[in-house]
């Protein structure tokens, strides 16, 4: 069987696809943030906790880590043959300093995920147990991110970085065929785009719960607006206050995040305070554009992932 060598010439460069991402935002964007926010409920879902989650991510990240280092690439079907996953060796002053969360509460939460059987640890081997939490394989990220880059590539064609769209199907059999891989560069991305959240707001449900009124905004926004819009054009857009746009009440936050409505209703009272949001008279919830100098570099850390990652799993596809 001869080897097939890819052709050089016919990859595609991430900052070529971070352009198109910039420049068709209005298109493309508010996909993206409503993937990540759905996301992000599955993350809540998991353990009614977002740092519990991201300790399990982290840990399973560091074995990801140790597989490319060693030039091991698993699939889909291989990394789920077990409901375990070995893990290296870790202590929790690691977890808080690299997950900035108190040495306290990491030992705390490590030991919730010890004693409902999610993490097992020995003198010898460390395990995560992906059958003692929820979300054991991620198929709905799966098929939401193929969907994106689907769209995506839709996009990369007119602008002629793709020579033709790429189907969702194919999309999804790349990723599963080069899991182990693929996957580690996603859990960088996320890991990486949760911590400057994290920072920013203060804390992970305060994100969770803006990133839902602003789904819900970009979602108002592409439904009118007609035009192509480069990302700035469309924030100015989306920020701006319009009477007619419809924000979210506290029980549909509640609803759509998993999060208890007290803890919804004091978060989104923190927001006002720091004018991120608004209420209007029928007490819903819009974004303000207060905030938009500040977080814009935030995700601009956030669209260089983006765009590297979908430059790899593109290459990936079409090589």
């Amino acid at each position: 069987m001869s080897l097939i060598i890819p052709e050089i010439s016919k990859q595609i460069y991430s900052q070529d696809v971070l352009k198109v991402l910039k420049d068709r935002y209005a298109d493309i964007g508010p996909s993206w943030v409503r993937m990540q926010m759905e996301w992000n409920n599955d993350v809540y879902s998991s353990f009614k906790d977002h740092d519990k989650y991201m300790i399990v991510i982290y840990l399973v990240k560091r074995t990801l880590d140790f597989y490319s280092r060693n030039f091991i690439k698993l699939s889909f079907g291989q990394f789920y043959e077990k409901n375990v996953v070995e893990i290296e060796r870790f202590n929790i002053v690691e977890i808080s300093k690299n997950l900035r969360i108190p040495k306290e509460s990491s030992r705390r939460k490590v030991h919730e995920l010890e004693k409902n059987g999610c993490l097992k640890r020995s003198k010898n081997k460390n395990f995560i147990d992906r059958s003692a939490y929820e979300f054991v394989k991620p198929i709905n990220s799966l098929k939401r991110i193929s969907r994106f880059f689907s769209l995506f590539s839709e996009y990369l064609v007119e602008e002629k970085i793709l020579e033709k769209k790429l189907t969702s199907e194919d999309l999804q059999k790349t990723i599963e065929k080069n899991f182990s891989y693929v996957w580690k560069i996603y859990y960088d991305m996320q890991i990486t785009m949760m911590l400057s959240y994290k920072k920013f707001f203060s804390d992970y449900e305060s994100f969770h719960i803006y990133g839902t009124c602003v789904v819900n905004q970009h979602l108002y926004s592409q439904k009118f607006n007609e035009i192509k819009m480069n990302r700035t054009e469309f924030i100015k857009s989306t920020y701006r206050q319009d009477e007619e746009m419809r924000g979210l009440n506290a029980m549909s936050i509640s609803d759509i995040t998993g999060i208890p409505r007290a803890t919804v209703v004091r978060k989104l009272n923190k927001l006002i305070k720091k004018n991120y949001l608004l209420i209007d008279n029928k007490k819903h919830y819009k974004i303000t554009g207060h905030i938009v100098n500040k977080i814009v570099p935030l995700q601009n850390n956030v669209f260089d992932h983006l765009a590297d990652f979908s430059c790899k799993v593109f290459n990936l596809t079409i090589l």
